[in-house]
């Protein structure tokens, strides 16, 4: 039971984690300038981080958690990805990829959603066995 805890945890954190890389995204592309591009990079260590604790739970998840897993990390490393680039565009170019790194990062939020939910699902059906 107390696997499970850390685990609910660990899943939570992941979740918490790419709503807060969302949201700074989000506030870094309402700024204009130098300091959007001095967030981007701010941003592109904060996508690693939560992708690395992301694989991190993984072990611990069911298939359908993994599955969603698998996919928010791989938004997170698009959006490393899509930061990186906008530190070295300009103009269109970097307006262009400050909306892909937001729209990645919201992808992410969505897939550890989904992960957490299907946690939950898979815990509510083995508590209900036996009944």
């Amino acid at each position: 039971m107390a696997m499970d805890t850390k685990v609910k945890d660990a899943l939570d954190h992941v979740r918490a984690s790419a709503q807060e890389l969302h949201g700074a995204i989000s506030d870094a592309a309402a700024k204009r300038g130098g300091a959007m591009k001095i967030d981007l990079e701010i941003v592109e260590k904060k996508a690693k981080a939560v992708a690395e604790s992301a694989k991190g739970s993984m072990a611990a998840q069911n298939d359908a958690a993994k599955k969603h897993l698998a996919e928010a990390i791989r938004r997170l490393e698009a959006v490393q990805k899509d930061a990186a680039e906008g530190l070295k565009a300009t103009g269109s170019t970097f307006q262009s990829a400050v909306r892909k790194t937001l729209a990645d990062a919201r992808a992410s939020v969505q897939e550890t959603s989904e992960a957490v939910a299907s946690k939950r699902s898979a815990k509510s059906k083995s508590n209900g066995k036996g009944k």
